[in-house]
């Protein structure tokens, strides 16, 4: 995840992965400056969502969702891999490692398995996530784009108050 622009060659799966860069690329310049003391604040205590109180709570949720977006395709794919913990972080900075990380693993996904098909058109072969939707490998990986879309655009808000 370097500065540069690049895009991948490697069709659709290079174009969901250079969005989904580019996702977090713009979601790490949001926090990037966010002090500690405003990352651990609690900005929403109304909601009932312990994802959403803090923009601390905020990125340990997206940083876990990106990591099991990964794990149900692996799993769907017949490997046996474990859930993670969600881990609270206490610094930006370490935030964008946790991202940086996540991407990774991403893109490992890509390179255990380059000829994944992205589109499944019967209900029987898509991914029962654990969340209780159905998805083909495109449309998680396009959910994951438009979560941390979703979540980039909370915390512009949170930094707002």
């Amino acid at each position: 995840m370097n500065g540069k622009i690049s895009y991948r060659t490697t069709g659709a799966s290079g174009a969901l992965l250079d969005e989904y860069e580019k996702s977090i690329k713009e979601l790490i310049t949001i926090i990037i400056d966010v002090p500690v003391d405003d990352l651990i604040k609690i900005v929403d205590s109304s909601t009932h969502d312990e994802d959403c109180k803090s923009i601390q709570t905020i990125l340990a949720h997206v940083v876990h969702s990106g990591y099991t977006y990964v794990i149900e395709i692996r799993n769907w794919l017949g490997e046996k891999v474990q859930f993670m913990d969600k881990e609270l972080l206490r610094s930006a900075a370490k935030y964008k490692n946790a991202l940086g990380d996540m991407f990774r693993y991403t893109e490992k996904l890509f390179e255990d398995y380059p000829n994944l098909e992205l589109h499944e058109y019967k209900s029987i072969r898509k991914i029962n996530v654990r969340w209780g939707q159905q998805y083909d490998v495109e449309q998680l990986l396009e959910h994951a784009i438009v979560h941390i879309l979703r979540h980039r655009r909370q915390i512009q808000r949170f930094k707002e108050k």
